[in-house]
């Protein structure tokens, strides 16, 4: 077995700076832990899970109730790092959640707003459409849940803040740096790459779509999806963000649709279709075909001529990116076999950007031995192994 040196290269390592591993390295240095933080590619690059210059963020979290007090102190972590930034980060624009009463997406959201007592405002088809002009094909059994706190964050801007806010604490950054391996030592870890090796005390692995083949146990599989961004025929002012803020709307039959208006200055709408396993194909990372074509927005081109009116069948702009996926749909966070050596902080099964800056205090308090402020327990990564 290899054993550490007397003196390491840093303390942490964090491995991956994504959403999760940027946030996770400036909590980790602003409470002056000697990290390294390492990435495959640059920063807020477009190969990972936290790309397309917007992500819903809400905190009536249908997904798991326990995920509400996470999305509440990611919230204020957000307003913290703004701070540091000087940008803006998190938009309260409000969040809508829209589908049948007793649907996954209503009902969901409403069991989270009881549970924890949020601030929510339940509008019925004639409210709604007023509020919201886009929804106007809105069936009259569906309802909404509004809540006021909701909004737009930025990914990219997240990212690079927080990778800023890092360097400034003391953190140190390497990109375009490929991790070939992880290996647990005694005393530690070793973090291999193509030019050199990493020896630390403790590592923090955050890679994303390319988690599992780090850390081969974790039962992650890697879903290819579509990003699409629309431009109506005519600009209207029902397609603002102001009148269209981001939503989720779950139709009958079961498909949902997700997006928002129009960006300041922009003409293009962001709107996608939800994958629950039912439209996206599984994929190997390393093999992936990243050219799109009109096989990855046909069953979204057929829904928006009726559930948005005016935006038209066909995207004017296109990406795919890459998630990884549990099979519960709950994150994997924690510490693989209670192994001190190692946290891992991935599975973020398409709902895990609003949760970014709480995930990365959750992480830095489990590297320093510290009880996290809000509890993880349903995301403990040994329930898989």
């Amino acid at each position: 077995m290899v054993s550490t040196p007397t003196t390491p290269d840093a303390e942490v390592a964090v491995v991956g700076l994504g959403a999760w591993g940027a946030c996770a390295l400036w909590q980790l240095a602003r409470h002056g832990v000697d990290a390294v933080g390492v990435d495959r590619y640059g920063i807020a690059n477009v190969h990972g899970s936290s790309y397309g210059e917007s992500r819903m963020f809400r905190t009536a979290c249908l997904e798991h109730p326990g995920l509400v007090p996470l999305a509440q102190r990611s919230r204020r972590l957000w307003t913290e790092l703004e701070a540091l930034s000087g940008e803006s980060l998190l938009e309260p624009t409000g969040a809508m959640l829209i589908g049948p009463r007793d649907g996954r997406i209503v009902g969901g959201a409403l069991t989270a707003a009881r549970e924890h007592g949020l601030s929510v405002e339940l509008l019925d088809p004639a409210a709604l459409r007023t509020r919201a002009p886009a929804h106007a094909a809105l069936p009259d059994d569906h309802v909404a849940v509004l809540e006021p706190d909701g909004g737009l964050t930025y990914p990219e801007r997240t990212i690079s803040a927080a990778v800023r806010a890092a360097r400034a604490a003391g953190a140190r950054v390497y990109t375009d740096t490929r991790v070939t391996g992880v290996e647990l030592v005694a005393g530690g870890a070793v973090v291999h790459t193509a030019l050199r090796s990493l020896r630390v005390a403790r590592v923090v692995v955050t890679a994303g779509p390319w988690l599992s083949q780090l850390v081969p146990d974790l039962p992650l599989e890697v879903v290819r999806m579509p990003t699409t961004w629309f431009t109506p025929a005519e600009p209207r002012p029902r397609f603002t963000l102001e009148n269209l803020p981001v939503f989720m709307r779950e139709l009958d039959g079961g498909d949902v649709i997700w997006g928002h208006g129009t960006l300041p200055g922009r003409t293009e709408l962001k709107l996608g279709l939800e994958d629950g396993g039912r439209h996206f194909r599984t994929v190997d990372p390393e093999d992936m075909d990243r050219s799109v074509s009109p096989d990855d927005w046909s069953v979204l081109g057929g829904i928006l001529p009726t559930a948005v009116p005016g935006v038209g069948a066909a995207p004017t702009r296109a990406v795919a990116n890459l998630y990884a996926r549990t099979p519960d749909g709950q994150f994997v966070v924690g510490r693989p076999r209670r192994d001190p050596r190692i946290v891992v902080a991935g599975g973020c099964s398409s709902h895990g950007f609003k949760h970014a800056t709480g995930i990365g205090e959750f992480v830095a308090d489990l590297v320093r031995g510290r009880t996290p402020a809000v509890p993880l327990d349903f995301a403990d990564p040994n329930r898989f192994l």
